[in-house]
């Protein structure tokens, strides 16, 4: 078990291996539990609980993304809720949906959709399926830690080749490398692109923000065993957040480019609903020499606030920071020699087999 210890600057508890320190309100929820008197009653004082995980028999898997600004035609997520603790995770807020805290909740409360495997051969059996790209992550990452016990993600790779559907993948798991060689012969055939999400080069900023993530280190390796397998390969440095890693851009498409990968993309941070309340916490707590600066710096990218849901403005901001890190990007990459290709996924092999085949 993680216990916490105090942080220097309130006194409050600081629970190390997890990146938010709350669990704020679920919104939908009108009653919840809290500590009135936490003297008395011991197990509070526990407040960082091993992973739980709760087994759901899901009746739907595949969704259709309606936002135009996400790169994505359909997306899949075997689980719900995300150890990985990254602090400033828009899934988060999603985990509400599930009656609990887009908090530690999100962290510790796994929800696994152990039927995923057949939900998704329903989904692709169904007549009027036109076969488009269906990404994996979409929410939150296939590869995270469960991910080694359950083999959710494994499975829908299979059933993918099997009926030869694109699939996109997004992660910070070096664990999609248990999965290189389904990958290679999916690649093949142009169907797959993954992509490496890196957002920062500093261990010990990684080690608050992302706490239970590969190391930027151990990623790269990723980004480069998936190239030197022929398999497209581009790097997500997102987001970036002004007075904290914003100054990484040419160095993290540097590296990532030498380390073979072909695409790179990027989006500015941004704080709805939960993760608001979550991010500032967390941001006093472990930077309270700039902690102010920061926050204003993401208001500045957002019109004064810290989110802005506009589709088409949202992942990029507007003002003079937002454009300064948009000229950077473009600056990086094209210098890079990155982006010069755009991947088209192969829907033409679309099948639907015999029941009785299987890959393995």
């Amino acid at each position: 078990m993680t216990l916490p210890f105090s942080d220097n600057a309130s006194g409050n508890p600081y629970y190390k291996g997890r990146g938010a320190q709350v669990n704020p309100k679920n919104k939908y929820l009108a009653a919840e539990y809290a500590k009135e008197h936490p003297e008395g009653i011991d197990e509070w004082w526990q407040a960082d609980v091993p992973t739980q995980i709760f087994e759901e028999h899901s009746k739907t898997l595949v969704n259709k993304v309606d936002s135009p600004d996400v790169g994505m035609w359909y997306s899949m997520n075997p689980y719900q809720g995300c150890e990985h603790g990254c602090i400033y995770c828009y899934a988060r807020n999603s985990h509400q949906y599930w009656g609990f805290s887009a908090g530690l909740d999100f962290e510790r409360k796994i929800v696994a959709k152990t039927n995923a495997p057949e939900l998704l051969k329903k989904f692709l059996n169904n007549k009027n399926w036109v076969p488009k790209p269906i990404s994996l992550s979409g929410n939150t990452d296939c590869y995270q830690p469960l991910e080694r016990k359950m083999w959710l993600t494994r499975q829908l790779l299979e059933v993918a080749w099997e009926y030869r559907q694109p699939v996109g993948i997004i992660t910070k798991n070096s664990l999609v490398l248990r999965d290189k060689y389904i990958l290679q012969k999916m690649a093949e055939h142009n169907l797959v692109c993954v992509y490496v999400s890196i957002t920062s080069l500093q261990e010990e900023l990684r080690q608050k923000m992302e706490p239970r993530t590969a190391t930027a280190v151990q990623r790269l390796k990723v980004v480069r065993e998936l190239s030197e397998l022929g398999i497209p390969v581009g790097v997500m440095t997102a987001p970036i957040i002004p007075g904290l890693n914003d100054h990484e851009i040419p160095r993290l498409l540097e590296q990532a480019s030498e380390n073979g990968a072909r695409f790179a993309g990027y989006t500015v941070v941004r704080l709805n609903d939960a993760v608001k309340i979550i991010f500032n916490d967390w941001l006093y707590k472990n930077f309270p020499d700039r902690a102010d600066k920061v926050w204003h710096l993401i208001e500045s990218m957002h019109g004064g606030k810290v989110n802005d849901s506009d589709f088409g403005r949202r992942m990029r901001g507007e003002g003079n920071i937002a454009d300064l890190i948009r000229q950077q990007f473009k600056l990086q990459v094209k210098r890079l020699g990155m982006n010069q290709e755009r991947f088209e996924f192969n829907t033409e092999l679309f099948q639907r087999p015999n029941s009785q085949l299987r890959l393995f």
